[in-house]
């Protein structure tokens, strides 16, 4: 049991990534005690090649799993008129991206559930809180974009596969390059909004990402986001190239400890 006075943090997959950073994070604290655990699972390429299994499974990972742990922790949260829930979202449940459709719409239906409840956990005195990170420099992310470089996607047409081969991979090879943090980075964040007095709801990890996260809310069509993802992917790749090339010159560690703040 814990003590009076301190926090007992239960979340969801630490075997590795930002998971096992935010354990060790959380561990290293000695003046409150932590109880951790964290899960979720990517799905990239072309959706005529994914089977719908796999992305039942994906869906149960990042959505139902947290569905299932909610439901679990709030009947007695309620009961108490207390607690804080920490839920690991991203950018990608606020803005489409090309070529991760399933894992994307796994995380705005998260992000639709967890805006929902909170509304709800409010009256309890409940906080719900959704940590937003961009990319991050995983083992996983390494290993999941280079089995998909391999990958012929059979049943996919030759025009689509160019696309993602030779367009949207080598583009989002420099986004991780020039944007990406560190699963420390998002350690550091999530420790921040636990121990926040007034913890916000959404925590963007990466301030680089808010003018992309904007163009949405921007335009109440939508066609401003789109197109301008559109125009930057097909039409203004090498400059999107170049863009990337400074950008990742002029992230100095400065400015990537300012990234890490949710405040």
């Amino acid at each position: 049991m814990a003590n009076s006075g301190q926090k007992v943090v239960l979340i969801t997959g630490c075997s590795s990534g930002i998971g096992l950073r935010i354990a060790v994070t959380l561990a290293k604290d000695e003046k409150q005690r932590y109880h951790v655990n964290n899960a979720g699972v990517g799905l990239l390429g072309p959706v005529e090649s994914i089977s719908i299994e796999e992305m039942k499974r994906v869906f149960d990972t990042n959505f139902f799993g947290v569905v299932r742990m909610i439901k679990e922790v709030m009947p007695d949260m309620k009961k108490r008129r207390s607690g804080h829930i920490v839920v690991m979202s991203s950018v990608m449940g606020l803005q489409g991206v090309v070529f991760n459709d399933v894992y994307t719409a796994s995380k705005f239906a998260m992000e639709g559930f967890c805006e929902s409840m909170a509304v709800q956990l409010m009256k309890f005195s409940i906080r719900l809180s959704m940590i937003e990170p961009g990319p991050v420099h995983t083992e996983f992310e390494t290993k999941m974009m280079e089995n998909v470089a391999k990958m012929d996607f059979p049943g996919v047409d030759a025009d689509t596969v160019r696309y993602f081969k030779d367009v949207y991979l080598p583009s989002s090879i420099d986004i991780f390059e020039a944007m990406g943090q560190t699963p420390e980075d998002i350690a550091k964040c999530t420790k921040m909004v636990i121990e926040s007095d007034s913890p916000r709801f959404r925590n963007l990890t990466n301030s680089l990402y808010t003018p992309i996260v904007a163009l949405k809310y921007a335009d109440e069509t939508g066609g401003l986001s789109v197109n301008t993802f559109y125009n930057l992917l097909f039409n203004f790749g090498p400059l999107m190239h170049i863009t990337m090339s400074i950008l990742k010159c002029l992230t100095c560690s400065c400015l990537r400890r300012r990234t890490i703040s949710p405040n």
